[in-house]
């Protein structure tokens, strides 16, 4: 068959026709954006062959070879799967949010709520637990402090999504590098260039709000309480169960790959729950397969733990190869290339690169309601044009989670957006200049990109540096 050339009229057909069937599914029809995804994938494939831009038998070799690339985050995810699980049986991370609730203090109120989102989202990696169980607690008591909601709301949505940019955890976090093709512990440790400085900002602004807002109440402890009584009841909780996670993070120090180091940790919080907790090694090994379950008398506290295992990652996995599925046919089209081509032509320096990354994923929090897709499909987008400016895959990686994994749920339409809205009872908008995290994350990597700090580019193998010499 002789192909066509690619017009950005009908490369963007499946874009616009994607954005119109996502946003009826979510917003009306309030349905899962799976099948919306794939039907867009399969209307791609008929506007390419309509086209004549690639043959059928072509575009599934794209999406095999576009899952393909997706697989080490897909083995990752189901890994981690089994670390929640069984650090949550063993009482790891029940220790971890028991230790959190302890350092709560009325004066500094929300740069500790902050600080108390941030341990339970390192640990769960799930942003939307964090803010529908303790996030809830920390509404009531702020609120009893008289601080404004939605000043509450933007202190813990910013807590909550620290974990869910740099935990190992989460879904997020595993999915943007393997857009990039960056390594997984690669780009955690070169998220922390913005990560760090956004957090002390972050942290400096809910000081001088909560000092300022605080109007001397009394915090009513009630219901954190009822948490570390839930807890305490029914774990056994040992500051000792902390050197698991520390020893894991040394892992990572001492680049032990993804797959073999989480696994070991996996396996570690197992041994740990048939010691420390008393469970049977049936028990433990069924952790790792269908998570936690169990009961601690406190509704908050079971919706909080009772996750987690290989299962539990289905969900996500099967959104990757949906996802990746309207990519690969995209790609092998060549319709997301004339796309990318447009952008690019403004993309003609390093700095407005970085640029153009950064605003692509928000454009699609917008647009296409989602999470994922902001990652996904810029990943796939910019992978060729950041190796052709010599920049390591990283610094993509880090621009995707910048921006499509901080400004997500910033839009009320888009899931993660509805999602806080609902479970911390915050009207639209009004919350958004109080998440202080999300919001300067992406303005550090934007100065990053244009002053080139921390910008990496690509270091020559072994055999290019030998070549070189001998030439």
């Amino acid at each position: 068959m002789k192909k066509r050339q690619v017009s950005l009229s009908c490369a963007l057909l499946p874009v616009i026709f994607l954005v119109a069937i996502l946003f009826y599914s979510v917003q009306i029809a309030k349905l899962e954006v799976h099948i919306p995804i794939f039907i867009s994938a399969i209307f791609a494939g008929f506007v390419a062959l309509i086209c004549k831009y690639a043959t059928w038998d072509e575009l599934e070799d794209g999406v095999v070879e576009t899952i393909k690339m997706s697989m080490r985050a897909i083995l990752i995810l189901m890994i981690i799967g089994m670390v929640i699980g069984s650090w949550i049986l063993s009482g790891i991370v029940p220790s971890m949010i028991y230790y959190g609730l302890k350092i709560i203090n009325p004066m500094v109120f929300l740069p500790v709520a902050v600080i108390i989102c941030s341990i339970v989202s390192i640990s769960t990696g799930s942003s939307w637990s964090t803010a529908s169980t303790v996030g809830i607690a920390l509404v009531g008591i702020g609120e009893g402090l008289g601080l404004p909601r939605p000043m509450i709301a933007g202190a813990i949505i910013s807590g909550a999504y620290f974990g869910d940019k740099l935990s190992p955890m989460s879904d997020t976090t595993t999915l943007a590098p393997a857009m990039a093709g960056a390594t997984l512990f690669d780009h955690i440790k070169h998220m922390l260039y913005s990560t760090v400085p956004s957090y002390i900002i972050t942290l400096i602004g809910f000081i001088i709000l909560s000092i300022k807002h605080t109007s001397g109440g009394e915090v009513d402890t009630a219901q954190i309480n009822s948490i570390l009584n839930a807890l305490s009841g029914s774990f056994n909780i040992n500051p000792f169960l902390l050197l698991i996670p520390i020893f894991v993070i040394g892992m990572v120090v001492m680049k032990v790959p993804a797959i073999p180091g989480l696994f070991i940790g996996s396996l570690l919080g197992a041994a740990v729950a048939v010691i420390f907790q008393g469970a049977s090694l049936k028990t433990a090994l069924y952790s790792l397969h269908y998570g936690y379950s169990g009961s601690t008398g406190n509704p908050m506290v079971d919706e909080l733990l009772n996750r987690g295992g290989m299962n539990s990652m289905m969900w996500t996995v099967s959104i990757i190869l949906c996802a990746m599925t309207f990519g690969g046919i995209m790609e092998k089209s060549g319709m997301l290339g004339c796309i990318a081509d447009k952008i690019l032509k403004f993309a003609n320096s390093t700095g407005k690169l970085i640029l153009a990354t950064l605003l692509t994923p928000m454009f699609i929090n917008s647009v296409a309601g989602d999470q994922y897709l902001s990652i996904v499909i810029p990943g796939r987008m910019f992978k060729e044009s950041y190796e052709k400016r010599g920049l390591a895959p990283k610094n993509l990686s880090r621009a995707l989670e910048d921006s499509g994994t901080m400004t997500s749920p910033l839009i009320p339409w888009n899931t993660c957006g509805a999602f806080m809205m609902g479970a911390l009872g915050v009207g639209p908008w009004v919350y958004v200049p109080y998440c202080l995290f999300n919001l300067v994350s992406p303005l550090i990597s934007l100065i990053y990109g244009f002053t080139g700090f921390t910008i990496e580019k690509i270091k020559p193998s072994t055999e290019q540096k030998v070549t070189e010499v001998t030439d």
